[in-house]
């Protein structure tokens, strides 16, 4: 199949094989007949698959056939919603390339960035409009924009806003738009709580599904290092330098440890940034560009970059910390082996992590090659011989895990009495 059979008209096939594709991803076939039809679509597909361009081009089609267009341009007719400032630039990006030989204009809202400019930029008006939910929000109250003749919604990485806890302002912002629209909800995973926001959304949607849930790419080669935790670093240096890796996304658990490990790679002579949610938009901006031009070897990031960053052809995912929640693994490897490449995912886990890994393991429903030799002491990594931490002890003196209490986090700041909205 190509994309001519699709049904997507001139400007935008030009626009295709300026890029260079010729065949539609399996999700592109799928989802994009159904958009232009005009259907409520609930798509889902593993990263790496075309996902973003599978509702960008029939997006715009359908702006073009829409007749108002040619009367009220420069009018808000479709809304991109996206977890992160990342994803949003990225799929900002993805709009401009495809609709570049289309009379449409674009605009990105995302926190992180001042907003005076924004307003300038909206205030002259816009077709589409990228955002994230919090400064979307901020940017409807302040009147600059106006979302009451919106044709098109889309929630990009559904499942993502659902974890970073943006349900209500998903909620808030669905009070600002007509009722009558075309609705599109795109996922890597389909968890039941996207099942329930879909019947509460769509109306009679077409699902799409293109890879069997809770998959990792055929093509990512998986390993597991089992290592003892204070070892991690120097054997991270040990396989950087020994493989001459010149491109690495490392991923850790905390804005702490991402710092931490920058600066030990950084003294270990591997050119290091580091990318996490306490950093403003232009240092995250700056250290991704770093990354992605080969100014530095190695980006060391929290769970921010698991979703939503598209990096060409990139050859090497590590996992320093396991994700806390077991769906993370499968977005973070999910960096490397993009658009049929291959690419390799290397998870370094401490006895402590045993159970993360367990758990890993459970929901892909197979078990991730072990290294035999890592060049230190072998280390176990049976859930048994790595307790969890607080877990209590039964009456025969073992550790209970089935009630195990996570432990109390520690917030320095003051509390101000509410729940505080999270970056965007």
């Amino acid at each position: 199949m190509s994309f001519d059979s699709l049904g997507l008209s001139e400007p935008l096939l030009k626009a295709v094989a300026e890029q260079g594709y010729e065949k539609p991803t399996p999700i592109q076939q799928q989802a994009i007949p159904l958009i232009l039809e005009g259907l409520d679509v609930l798509a889902g597909a593993q990263t790496g698959t075309g996902k973003t361009a599978s509702f960008t081009l029939p997006l715009l089609q359908r702006l073009m056939e829409n007749p108002d267009l040619r009367q009220k341009p420069r009018e808000v007719k479709a809304l991109i919603l996206t977890p992160t400032r990342e994803l949003a630039i990225q799929v900002f990006e993805s709009v401009k390339t495809y609709g570049k030989h289309l009379p449409l204009h674009a605009e990105a809202v995302y926190g992180g960035v001042g907003i005076n400019g924004q307003i300038r930029s909206l205030r002259r008006g816009c077709d589409i409009i990228v955002a994230t939910p919090g400064r979307l929000i901020d940017h409807v109250h302040q009147k600059n924009i106006d979302l009451s003749r919106l044709n098109i919604l889309v929630l990009d990485e559904a499942d993502r806003m659902l974890d970073m806890g943006f349900m209500p302002d998903i909620r808030k912002i669905l009070s600002f738009l007509p009722k009558k629209r075309q609705n599109l909800l795109f996922s890597a995973t389909f968890p039941s709580e996207i099942k329930a926001l879909a019947n509460q959304l769509l109306q009679n949607p077409a699902e799409v599904e293109v890879a069997r849930q809770n998959a990792t790419a055929a093509n990512i080669s998986e390993r597991v290092y089992a290592i003892k935790k204070e070892a991690k670093r120097e054997l991270l240096s040990y396989l950087i330098g020994n493989g001459r890796w010149q491109q690495v996304l490392v991923f850790v658990r905390t804005k702490h440890g991402a710092d931490r490990l920058e600066k030990q790679l950084i003294k270990d002579g591997i050119r290091t940034a580091a990318l996490h949610g306490d950093k403003s938009q232009g240092a995250r901006s700056r250290a991704l560009e770093a990354f992605k031009n080969g100014n530095v070897a190695v980006l060391v990031a929290t769970d921010i970059a698991a979703r939503g960053l598209d990096i060409e052809e990139l050859p090497h995912v590590v996992n320093f910390d396991l994700p806390q929640v077991a769906e993370d693994y499968i977005h973070r490897i999910g960096r490397t082996g993009r658009a049929g490449m291959s690419g390799e995912a290397i998870s370094l886990v401490c006895p402590e992590e045993a159970y993360l890994l367990e758990a890993v393991e459970k929901l892909l429903k197979r078990e991730i090659p072990r290294v035999a030799d890592t060049g230190y002491e072998p280390v176990s990594l049976k859930v048994m011989d790595a307790p969890k931490k607080n877990a209590p002890v039964n009456p025969n003196g073992k550790k209970d895990y089935r009630h195990a209490k996570k432990a109390p986090r520690r917030n320095n700041r003051q509390s101000t009495g509410g729940p505080r909205r999270k970056k965007t």
